[in-house]
């Protein structure tokens, strides 16, 4: 497992388990939170390179600029942005899934 990210270190990235949520399943979970911006995203950029497209991923994050760099991030990649909920205490959950062009397809 990868270190506990309120200590500086990596986000834990783990499959999810199929863990149901209000629009669906979710592949995999990337914990980003205690990481400041722009390492939410970076984390997710790394999870997504090693998945095929239609993976859903979640990434949770505490920091307030997820709210602004996610959406952009899914944006920009062409990822789809299926949900994105406020948690408490003082974090979101953003999932999304995987589009085509991104990750282990793209290296065939």
């Amino acid at each position: 497992m990868a270190a506990d990210p309120r200590g500086g270190g990596p986000s834990d990235t783990r499959p999810a388990g199929g863990a149901a949520s209000p629009s669906g399943a979710t592949d995999l979970v990337v914990d980003a939170r205690g990481r400041p911006c722009p390492l939410p995203v970076i984390d997710a950029a790394r999870a997504v390179a090693a998945l095929t497209p239609g993976t859903v991923v979640e990434l949770v994050s505490d920091d307030p600029a997820s709210l602004i760099d996610v959406p952009a991030w899914c944006r920009m990649t062409g990822h789809a942005l299926l949900d994105t909920r406020t948690e408490s205490p003082g974090y979101w959950r953003f999932r999304f899934t995987i589009a085509a062009g991104t990750g282990r397809e793209r290296t065939r």
